[in-house]
């Protein structure tokens, strides 16, 4: 899933060679529209939205842990709060 900007030939094949569709928004400018599943895209708001609430944890938006698995906890522990609020 991607935004228009990312509407290009190029990024569908390379989507289609590994198997996948692309859902993505047709730009307005191009001559031969392709299908979009639009309740597929419209999931992509919800992810959208929970990282935007994650990086508002100042620990997650700047990535201050040095490790892989520091970052993982401190975005589960800002999941958990969210989850609980």
């Amino acid at each position: 899933m991607a935004d228009t900007a990312y509407d290009a030939d190029h990024l569908r094949q390379a989507i289609a060679a590994k198997g996948a569709l692309a859902v993505i928004p047709n730009n307005p400018s191009r001559a031969l529209k392709y299908p979009l599943d639009k309740h597929l895209y419209a999931q992509r708001h919800l992810v959208e939205c929970c990282f935007s609430k994650l990086k508002q944890f100042r620990r997650v938006a700047t990535r201050f842990e040095k490790t892989a698995r520091n970052y993982r906890a401190v975005v589960t522990l800002a999941a958990i709060i969210l989850w609980m609020r």
